[in-house]
C-alpha cells in the first residue's frame, strides 16, 4: 500500500489554512518486512524457474536405467539418411567399439542411407568456424533423466552436423559398459550398449534403449559382437535376424 495514500487536506467553513495530516512514521523493522512479504513470492517463483529450466523437455529423472529398458520405438529407417557417431562413452569394453557397431548396422540397415562418423568429421574439419563435434557430446543426462526433447548446446551440435549433410536422424551410441547385470541368477559381467535416435531439426528423442550381450568374458570378442548383435536386431526390428 502506498503510504501517500493516508495523507489528507481539509478545509474548514471558516476557510481556514489547509492543513496536512502526517502520518506517524512507520517502525524501520515494520517497513523492510513489510516489503520483505511483497517480494519474497517473487523471489521464490525465480528461484525455482532457475531450478527447473535445466530440466524443460524431461520427462523427469528417474533411476538408472537397466539392460531390456526402452523408451519410445525405433522408426523405419530404411530410405532415410542417417549420421551414425561414434560411442561416447567407453567404460572397460575391450575391441573397436565403433567398427563393430558401424559393421552389424551396414548389415542390419542395408537399406539406410549412412553417413559415417569420420565422413562428417572430414567435412568439421574443412569448416573450422563450425562448433561442432562428433565425440564428447553432452548425454549424460540420457542416464539419469527420461528425455523427450533435447535440448542445447547437444540439440545445437547436431542441428549443425545434420544440416552439412542433409541427414533425417542421427544414431548415437551412449555408452559402453561391462557389467554384472543384477536381474540374473549368474550375475556376471556382460557389454551393456546404450544408444539414442534424435531427430536433429526439431530435437525431438524418437528411441532410446540399452541392451547387453551374452555371457562371455571380457576378452572374448563375442562379449562385444553379440551386444552389438541385440542392439541392431533393436534399432532394426523390421530387418529381422541375419542369416548366417
Amino acid at each position: 500500500m502506498n503510504l501517500l495514500d493516508s495523507i489528507s487536506t481539509r478545509a474548514g467553513p471558516r476557510a481556514r489554512p489547509a492543513t496536512t495530516r502526517v502520518p506517524s512514521p512507520v517502525p524501520h523493522g515494520r517497513r523492510a518486512r513489510s516489503r520483505l512479504r511483497g517480494t519474497l513470492p517473487g523471489l521464490v517463483l525465480l528461484g525455482l524457474g532457475g531450478l527447473l529450466a535445466p530440466l524443460a523437455g524431461c520427462g523427469g529423472t528417474q533411476a538408472p536405467p537397466a539392460p531390456g529398458d526402452s523408451r519410445g520405438f525405433p522408426p523405419d529407417l530404411r530410405n532415410r539418411r542417417v549420421i551414425l557417431l561414434p560411442v561416447q562413452e567407453n567404460l572397460g569394453v575391450r575391441g573397436d567399439v565403433d567398427a563393430e557397431i558401424r559393421f552389424a548396422f551396414s548389415d542390419f540397415g542395408g537399406e539406410v542411407e549412412w553417413v559415417f562418423a569420420d565422413e562428417v568429421q572430414e567435412i568439421l574439419d574443412r569448416t573450422p568456424g563450425m562448433d561442432t563435434r562428433t565425440r564428447g557430446l553432452a548425454v549424460s543426462l540420457f542416464q539419469s533423466a527420461e528425455v523427450e526433447r533435447i535440448g542445447d548446446p547437444l540439440y545445437g551440435e547436431l542441428r549443425r552436423m545434420s544440416a552439412l549433410v542433409e541427414a533425417d536422424v542421427i544414431l548415437i551410441p551412449l555408452t559402453a559398459t561391462f557389467e554384472p547385470n543384477e536381474a540374473l541368477a549368474d550375475d556376471a559381467p556382460r557389454v551393456r550398449l546404450s544408444a539414442t535416435l534424435v531427430e536433429p531439426r526439431t530435437g525431438r528423442v524418437l528411441w532410446y534403449g540399452i541392451e547387453e550381450g551374452g555371457d562371455y568374458p571380457q576378452g572374448d570378442p563375442r562379449a562385444l559382437a553379440s551386444a552389438v548383435e541385440a542392439l541392431a536386431q533393436t534399432v532394426f526390428w523390421y530387418a529381422g535376424p541375419l542369416e548366417g
